[in-house]
């Protein structure tokens, strides 16, 4: 049987006091117990990392108060509550702020968010390290990702069968390179229309200036739809009933997600509800549920519950895919909502953040944009379209995107954090079960010891120039080389990062090639390069540009 805990033994204390009817007695023990719990707070918010690390120590102390394993160096925080704040605003800046105050933290850097232990690493070979883990396997699940159905999906099922399935099925018939081949077709509809949609704003209005955020959401939610649902939409029409509900639905979803929710670390809060997590998530699921409900109901009553045929599966939309799955893979109504529901959720975003920052920084930067003009004319032809297979040759674009990348990654934090499920030793320190890891990928792609020069946007650097090439000219980046991971590595990587990299490719060769993006004003400047963290690292203020036709002017 466990021993008795500190909190029993104080409890046990006053139940007695309190029989014994001296009301002073019992003052005296109530204000013995206030006092062992502030100076218990205390010692363990003096420990290295806050609160929640100093509890894990002194629960495990060897001998005469002696820790056999170093501890892991890391801000305290303060009382209780750890470093709440460096997970508020741009966490990923402020933790790279905290990291710097002390070399050893860069490598690993433990702190405290309530009762949850965290460590962070800022250093590309620990990264791999933990990232590669098996320990590392699984997410931590936060309230609001349990209260929206993601504990059934891909993103933060438990590794194991049903989440190996999940990811199976997803590879081959979503994000294999035939599906991405077979789907080029959608993604050049979508980028016609998003070309058009822009040059009837421009044509309508006193002055060319399109709001690019709302062009690129709308174009990534079509795309996602029209792969996961089937449904097509025209970007040159307002948006459907439905498509302006699914719209709602993924806006509430982020902004959920998004969030710090205190009750995640401090569980005593969990039962008030302070932030209205609970509240809002309770209230989106029925939506949810309803919205993907009557679209999977819909395929049913077309296609019957058996679609057979290798000819079918390349233009089967993945709610198809899904039906038709039998045996152990099969999967019930309420989890095929959960896994169509999360790739909607996780497809729309990451896409349109990414073609927004490369656009901004060619405005800002019109001698860079000058030459993807250049490459593209060469490529492509002034009088011809561009296709998705011209993008493997448009070296020096993939360059400016892959620049970008490092600049503003999209999932700084890489999105969502691991959760050690065993003991582990990590960057030579000893990691608990039950920690929460976090890799901070801006603080590696912003280290000068990484990356010369890190805040200057510089395309050349990514340019293979012959043999003799430096090593940082040949980083790949799906996730082997830690310097520049901006779509996760191991088991947990991102699988479409395949289908995210076609798509900005294409889209942004076809936006670049169809019109010259200046600055708003014809003063120069005007982009704002701010950043706010939400679920994505996007621009706090949306990309505002002129665009004056190129094909028509060549």
């Amino acid at each position: 049987m466990a021993p008795p805990t500190e909190d029993c033994g104080w409890l046990l204390y006053l139940s007695l006091a309190a029989k014994c009817g001296d009301p002073h007695r019992l003052l005296g023990f109530a204000a013995v117990f206030v006092v062992a719990c502030v100076v218990t707070s205390l010692l363990h918010w003096a420990s290295p990392g806050g609160p929640a690390w100093g509890w894990y120590w002194w629960t495990r102390r060897a001998g005469l108060g002696i820790v056999r394993t170093a501890a892991i160096p890391g801000p305290r925080g303060l009382p209780v509550v750890g470093s709440m704040a460096l997970m508020t605003g741009l966490a990923h800046r402020k933790l790279a702020a905290a990291a710097e105050t002390q070399a050893s933290r860069r490598r690993l850097m433990a702190f405290s968010l309530g009762e949850t232990r965290v460590v962070v690493t800022a250093d590309p070979d620990v990264a791999r390290e933990l990232l590669a883990s098996a320990a590392f396997a699984d997410r931590p699940v936060k309230e609001s990702a349990y209260g929206l159905l993601f504990h059934r999906a891909i993103g933060f099922a438990p590794h194991g069968a049903y989440w190996r399935a999940l990811r199976r099925v997803a590879s081959a018939h979503l994000f294999s390179p035939r599906q991405i081949a077979a789907s080029a077709a959608q993604r050049a509809v979508i980028a016609r229309q998003m070309v058009d949609a822009m040059t009837v704003t421009t044509t309508t209005t006193a002055a060319p200036v399109v709001v690019a955020r709302r062009f690129l959401k709308r174009a990534s939610l079509h795309n996602v739809m029209w792969s996961v649902f089937g449904c097509r939409y025209d970007l040159l029409t307002a948006d459907s009933e439905e498509a302006a509900e699914l719209k709602a639905l993924v806006d509430e979803g982020y902004d959920l997600l998004g969030q710090l929710n205190w009750s995640d670390h401090l569980p005593w809060l969990a039962r008030f509800d302070l932030q209205k997590t609970r509240a809002r998530c309770s209230a989106l699921v029925p939506r949810v549920n309803r919205f993907v409900g009557d679209i999977i109901d819909e395929h049913r009553a077309r296609h019957g519950l058996a679609l057979g045929g290798d000819d079918t599966t390349a233009v089967m939309d993945f709610t198809d895919v899904l039906l038709s799955l039998q045996g152990d893979d099969k999967l019930s109504d309420a989890d095929m909502i959960a896994v169509l529901w999360e790739m909607i959720f996780r497809g729309t975003d990451t896409v349109a953040v990414l073609i927004e920052w490369v656009l901004a920084r060619l405005v800002l930067h019109q001698d860079v944009q000058s030459k993807v003009h250049d490459e593209l004319d060469r490529v492509v032809g002034p009088g011809q379209a561009v296709t998705e297979s011209d993008t493997a040759s448009l070296m020096y674009l993939q360059a400016v995107i892959k620049e970008v990348l490092r600049l503003h990654p999209p999932g700084p934090l890489l999105s969502w954090a691991r959760l050690a499920t065993s003991d582990v030793h990590v960057g030579g320190h000893l990691v608990p079960a039950g920690t929460t890891a976090m890799v901070n990928m801006w603080a590696i792609t912003h280290d000068p010891s990484v990356w010369p020069e890190p805040t200057e946007f510089r395309p050349e650097r990514f340019i293979v120039m012959g043999p003799a090439a430096a090593a940082e000219d040949v980083v790949p980046i799906m996730g082997s080389d830690l310097r520049l991971a901006p779509f996760g590595s191991g088991r947990r990587s991102c699988p479409g990062k395949s289908l995210a990299v076609a798509t900005v490719g294409f889209w942004v060769a076809t936006l670049l090639h169809e019109f010259k993006w200046l600055p708003p004003s014809r003063g120069g400047g005007g982009v704002d390069l701010s950043e706010v963290l939400r679920l994505s690292c996007e621009m706090a203020a949306p990309l505002e540009a002129r665009v004056v036709p190129r094909r028509d002017a060549v």
